[in-house]
């Protein structure tokens, strides 16, 4: 277990809404698994789908923008780990209804 836990460097989420499900107004949740390395990159071929959304193309969204995430490395005691995490990407539409999994 790491002492410091990953902190996402990312400005801005890279997961684009794929535009036949945000003009059919479909929203989802998606659960990654990510596997992050020493140096804070995730490992493209080691990202699954953990819970998809129903909808095959929000899931594949979500796994092309995992890609381009960019996190400081997890450490133990000091020294940057490797680690694997769960990653939620939420689709939401603006105005949309929220979904049963959204806080209130």
């Amino acid at each position: 277990m790491p002492d410091e836990r990953p902190q996402m460097l990312n400005a801005q989420l890279p997961f684009q809404y794929p535009v036949p499900e945000y003009l059919a107004r479909v929203q989802g949740n998606v659960t990654l698994r990510l596997f992050v390395d020493a140096a804070g990159r995730v490992v493209p071929d080691s990202t699954r789908v953990v819970e998809p959304s129903g909808h095959g193309a929000l899931d594949s969204a979500a796994l092309a923008g995992a890609a381009q995430l960019r996190f400081v490395p997890a450490r133990r005691r000091g020294t940057a780990i490797p680690v694997s995490l769960l990653y939620p990407v939420h689709f939401r539409l603006p105005g949309g209804p929220p979904l049963r999994a959204d806080s209130l």
